[in-house]
């Protein structure tokens, strides 16, 4: 993995860096990504987890021996589903769609905070510190059975702000 200045990535500031996303096997490349909606999996340390790799049903996740591996993604295999979004207990995977709009993108996360956003509100997309870089409008919220606690939201937000947005944050009410 490329090295990073001391002030930046996931090791002095809990915020991977870009180079630290970019150089980890489940970061797609730039090509898949202009494909169509895909996963973008921003797990950049080596901890003892496979969930990903168990509810991808492509196949398209591999952790593999021992569980403490980076997951590697393989891009041709994802056709976008999105199971392996709420089972990631780090919340590191993310579903990108490029396509969606000319100016626009869609963005899919685990969101786990009440009030749960509705379609059609509008919010702020927040970057990885969790601070606030654009206006989103809220298209989704899955609540899949299987994990209650974690929805997945889908929002609209600038295209050139699809890899920086990776949550909202809601205006007080």
């Amino acid at each position: 993995m490329k090295q990073v200045g001391k002030e930046e990535g996931v090791r002095t500031t809990g915020i991977p860096s870009k180079e630290e996303l970019e150089a980890s096997p489940g970061y797609p490349n730039c090509e898949a990504l202009e494909r169509g909606p895909i996963v973008v999996i921003e797990c950049v340390q080596d901890i003892p987890c496979n969930p990903c790799e168990i509810a991808c049903p492509k196949g398209a996740i591999t952790v593999g021996n021992p569980i403490t591996q980076l997951p590697v993604f393989y891009p041709e295999a994802c056709d976008g589903c999105g199971s392996c979004i709420p089972i990631c207990p780090g919340q590191a995977i993310f579903r990108v769609d490029l396509t969606y709009a000319e100016d626009k993108a869609t963005i899919s996360f685990p969101y786990e905070f009440l009030p749960m956003p509705k379609k059609g509100d509008m919010v702020q997309g927040a970057n990885r510190a969790g601070e606030a870089v654009c206006d989103a409008e809220v298209l989704r919220v899955q609540r899949p059975r299987k994990f209650a606690h974690t929805a997945v939201i889908t929002v609209t937000v600038p295209k050139d702000l699809a890899m920086e947005v990776r949550s909202i944050k809601r205006s007080k009410s």
